[in-house]
């Protein structure tokens, strides 16, 4: 086998063959190289092997076509083939000459980490885990080629064959996906399923996105296997065929590569039944697939059995998701994920909502409820100023999910209770989602049908009356608030007097300031001086928006006294000096001063404590923008109005014990590289390099032609 391997690889480097197939690779990868890494900065090698992986569908057919089907041709095969040599060890060490010329290339691409380190914070688990992918995946496109190139003696239907296989390998997630999503009967999900087994390329996405799977290390080697086992077949077939064989060693033939098959398949399916906390290791650097203690601590204490109901056909949706989900259920026996197809039960839902979820989202079962995680939920995202598009900036899979099995377990549930009748906004689903995460239930209270503010009240929401409260219906809330109750209470622009809303609003020492916010500071709005981006105080309630912004268009300024022995007051959205409160407003596009109007800065929102004549602590949040809390506002600052609104919401449901997973962060710091740095960098891998090789190969081609 030795002395085969030295040959084909000698035959690759002195031919032209080899040294082209390495030149091409390095050119491509040296290009993306230095547009994702020096340019753009991305602290990974995933991007530019993902982005190259395509060439291969063109460059291997090239450099396999000739592995078998020339031979063949020229006859010279049949001096291997009566060589005292096995015809596996045969195919072996071709193999392993292909395999060689593809690891010049990826052993370069293996030094690139070190000198990108030098750029800043590198994340090197998810850089060399997509290079084994990538490896890996060349080393599979190569196996087929080989086995492509023994079928024929035809060098060009050989490199046609393989391109085609490797091409339909490539697209076939897409494929498979298509049949499984649209499909709805079990004909059609077995096939989808099938043609998933021909699916080269989602694992190595798997293994580029830093989360090493044995099971796609294994199946890449075992698919290597089986390749190389039925190239072995088809040149021991013919080798017998022209020692005269017959029907018996085709059927014997057909038998190995069934039985090889089926082995394969088994090795493949046996890794399903692996935990996957043994099977699959998180290599990121925030830990984004793995687990946190809170929440294994968390499934370890559950004692009764929760259903997890994914919306999608298994295997077809978020593989990032279904993975945390998949530790979930390793984690706890309690826990069972079952997959239902929208496409084979659209109606699914409504046995637990009215309103239809995303596909993807979660229905989570238990004893006492049940609660509903919706797809959209799961990332959060960022608005980028210099593109307006939408960045996806963080994952919260793992955090939602452990919420909603708290929600579902949890027996004694705090209860916000929304004031209804004098025109108040409806929370939207995004912000009642928000208060089922924090554990706690919200419902709608009518105060002309109960005597009081029920006892279980954990707090009342005001959420921006338009019509102002009967004076017996503000004295049921200021005898809750005097009794220790909490409340989010929203001010509005409301026609009319609001006298009794004004009384509640005056328990906490609040006065609303007359007209609306117009902000002077180009820096504290949106286009327009009415679409604010406060300031955002440092404190506990605001930490979680750590340096993001909030939206508050058209706002009131809130307006109170210094701190005393029983208030104290602590401002959270404020704008700049320069902004004024406009009383006339006849024309939104009227941004002008008036004699009338009032000068700034002004509080936006502000959180009170106060110490009541009973000896009880009433906590409350105040804002001044009627349209803070609504989804048009929040999509301005993606994910920042709400994650506002649900820290006010888990300081007033202080709960004893809970479990709040923090959002894992998906942003990476870019790296940075002198100006220099990067144009050397990008003529040595791009040119130099490149170019190098091909010459080398070049000359020793032509030196080979002339003797």
């Amino acid at each position: 086998m030795r002395a085969i391997y030295k040959r084909e690889l000698k035959s690759y480097f002195c031919s032209f063959t080899g040294w082209l197939f390495v030149a091409v690779n390095l050119f491509v990868m040296g290009l993306y190289f230095i547009v994702y890494n020096m340019l753009m900065g991305y602290p990974t090698i995933a991007y530019v092997l993902q982005s190259i992986v395509l060439t291969f569908i063109v460059t291997i057919p090239i450099l396999t076509m000739r592995a078998l089907s020339e031979e063949r041709k020229n006859k010279t095969d049949q001096l291997i083939l009566t060589a005292p040599v096995s015809v596996g060890k045969i195919v072996l060490g071709k193999y392993l000459a292909l395999a060689t010329v593809l690891f010049l290339p990826t052993a370069f691409m293996g030094i690139l980490p070190l000198f990108l380190m030098q750029g800043g914070e590198f994340r090197l688990g998810v850089s060399y885990a997509s290079l084994l992918g990538f490896f890996l995946y060349g080393c599979l496109a190569l196996a087929v080629g080989l086995f492509l190139s023994s079928l024929t003696e035809s060098v060009v239907i050989a490199a046609v064959l393989s391109f085609g296989a490797l091409f339909l390998g490539y697209i076939m997630p897409g494929i498979s996906n298509l049949l499984t999503s649209t499909g709805t009967s079990a004909v059609t999900t077995a096939i989808g399923k099938v043609l998933s087994c021909f699916d080269m390329v989602s694992r190595f996405d798997t293994l580029s996105s830093g989360y090493f799977e044995l099971e796609a290390v294994v199946y890449y080697l075992t698919a290597v296997g089986l390749a190389l086992f039925c190239t072995a077949q088809t040149i021991q077939k013919r080798r017998y065929n022209i020692a005269g064989g017959g029907f018996k060693v085709g059927a014997y033939s057909v038998t190995g590569i069934l039985l090889a098959v089926v082995a394969t398949v088994a090795v493949n399916l046996g890794l399903n039944y692996v935990p996957e906390q043994y099977s699959s290791f998180d290599l990121t650097e925030n830990r984004l697939y793995a687990l946190t203690d809170e929440t294994k601590t968390f499934l370890s204490g559950l004692s009764e059995d929760i259903t997890i109901y994914v919306l999608a056909e298994e295997g077809a949706g978020d593989a990032d998701f279904s993975k945390t989900l998949e530790r979930m259920a390793d984690q706890s026996a309690h826990i069972k994920l079952e997959y239902v197809s929208p496409a084979k039960n659209p109606n699914f839902y409504k046995n637990y909502t009215d309103t239809q979820p995303s596909s993807g989202s979660l229905i989570v079962e238990g004893e006492r409820r049940s609660t509903v995680v919706d797809y959209g939920d799961i990332y959060t995202y960022e608005m980028d100023y210099s593109t307006y598009s939408y960045q996806t900036t963080g994952y919260d899979g793992e955090g939602q999910t452990v919420s909603a099995l708290a929600y579902v377990t949890t027996e004694d549930m705090p209860v916000f209770y929304a004031i209804g009748g004098h025109g108040e906004l409806e929370l939207e689903e995004k912000f009642l989602n928000t208060i089922t995460k924090e554990n706690a239930a919200c419902e709608t209270l009518m105060l002309y049908s109960v005597d009081e503010i029920p006892e279980d009240a954990q707090g009342v929401i005001l959420n921006a009356p338009t019509g102002d409260y009967a004076k017996e219906d503000a004295d049921k809330i200021i005898a809750y608030l005097q009794k220790g109750g909490n409340a989010l209470i929203v001010s509005t622009m409301a026609e009319g007097e609001m006298t009794n809303f004004k009384r509640i609003l005056d328990f906490y020492g609040i006065t609303e300031v007359d007209g609306t916010i117009v902000e002077g500071d180009r820096n504290y709005y949106y286009q327009n001086p009415y679409y604010l981006f406060p300031e955002i105080a440092s404190t506990e309630v605001t930490a979680p928006l750590a340096d993001g912004l909030v939206f508050a268009p058209f706002s009131k300024g809130l307006s109170y006294d210094d701190d005393t022995d029983e208030m104290h007051y602590t401002p959270l959205l404020t704008t700049s000096g320069s902004a004024f409160s406009k009383t006339d407003i006849t024309d939104n596009s009227d941004y002008s001063k008036g004699a009338n109007d009032i000068d700034g800065p002004f509080t936006v929102s502000v959180e009170v404590e106060k110490s009541t004549e009973d000896g009880a602590v009433s906590h409350a949040f105040l804002v001044g923008g009627e349209s803070l809390f609504t989804s048009l506002a929040d999509d301005m600052a993606p994910g920042n109005n709400v994650k506002l609104f649900s820290s006010m919401i888990s300081m007033l449901a202080d709960h004893e014990s809970s479990v709040a997973i923090p959002v894992k962060s998906l942003s990476m710091p870019n790296l940075v590289f002198k100006a220099q740095t990067a144009y050397i960098a990008a003529v040595l891998c791009v040119i130099v390099i490149p170019l190098a090789t091909l010459t080398a190969g070049l000359v020793i081609w032509l030196r080979r032609r002339r003797r």
